[in-house]
């Protein structure tokens, strides 16, 4: 196996990993989405229990808990998608330097092979 081949599966590798974070990334904003609205719909809420989904089963709790567990939980997926985003960005450099190897060997063959046209 050449070093061409051997990038080429590297960067199908990346590619796939970034198509998986990317799914990852899309599910986790929209769990972000919900728990917003959720949020916001508790702060408008004057009363001070409220139903909180368990399973198959809503249980009565206290709305400032409920709030206080959607916040958390609100924040631990943002700390998730700032960490997909870098990896994001470092397979995105990583698939750079790829193809600007990939460019730089195209183009220094591509002069070798005009040198040999013009000499034969």
């Amino acid at each position: 196996m050449n070093k061409s081949d051997t990038d080429a599966g590297m960067v199908n590798k990346y590619r796939q990993q970034l198509m998986f974070l990317a799914n990852q990334k899309q599910q986790l904003q929209m769990q972000a989405n919900i728990l917003d609205s959720t949020y916001k719909e508790l702060e408008k809420t004057k009363e001070n229990k409220v139903y909180k989904g368990t399973g198959n089963v809503f249980i009565l709790t206290d709305k400032a808990d409920v709030a206080k567990e959607t916040k958390d939980l609100k924040e631990t997926i943002s700390l998730k998608l700032k960490t997909i985003e870098k990896q994001e960005d470092e397979l995105i450099k990583k698939l750079d330097s790829f193809s600007r190897k990939e460019d730089s060997r195209a183009s220094s063959k591509d002069d070798s092979g005009d040198e040999e046209e013009g000499i034969a």
